[in-house]
């Protein structure tokens, strides 16, 4: 299953579409206030708090724009492939209940901004561990979901 189907599925998505989170909330990048905003790939829905590429026939100003939101998915995708790196049990199916698999992924955040803030070290191999397995387990193409 597409992780897009499994987000639009969440109780996450029905908050956020209820105004729950970031509710008229803005950050101010130089000095542009912004909303803030989750990023997607195509595969997402295009929602007022979540932001996409732009597909079809582009102008220069689109490309622009699809080139830097896929800079920034880039710097998530890698700070998500160093945390599964890092705690492999992330990296497979859990038998895990499913009341303690949430709580175990969010130690696993926890641990891990604590390790990337004081600078722990992380070895490049763990990466490699996590690439072959999302290589062996990928993801469906990503055309919009709509179910």
């Amino acid at each position: 299953v597409h992780d897009a189907r499994v987000f639009k599925n969440s109780g996450l998505f029905r908050r956020l579409q209820e105004g729950v989170y970031f509710p008229d909330r803005k950050i101010t990048v130089g000095d542009v206030e912004m909303p803030i905003v989750i990023l997607g790939d195509p595969a997402y829905l295009l929602m007022p708090w979540l932001m996409k590429p732009y597909t079809g026939a582009l102008d220069n100003e689109k490309e622009l724009f699809n080139y830097w939101l896929s800079k920034c998915r880039m710097v998530v995708e890698c700070a998500f492939g160093r945390l599964k790196g890092r705690w492999r049990s992330l990296l497979t199916r859990s038998d895990l209940s499913q009341t303690n698999i949430p709580i175990v992924i969010a130690a696993c955040c926890v641990l891990h901004n604590l390790c990337e803030s004081k600078g722990e070290t992380f070895m490049a191999g763990w990466e490699v561990e996590e690439i072959r397995l999302a290589a062996d387990y990928a993801q469906p193409d990503t055309r919009a979901i709509r179910r």
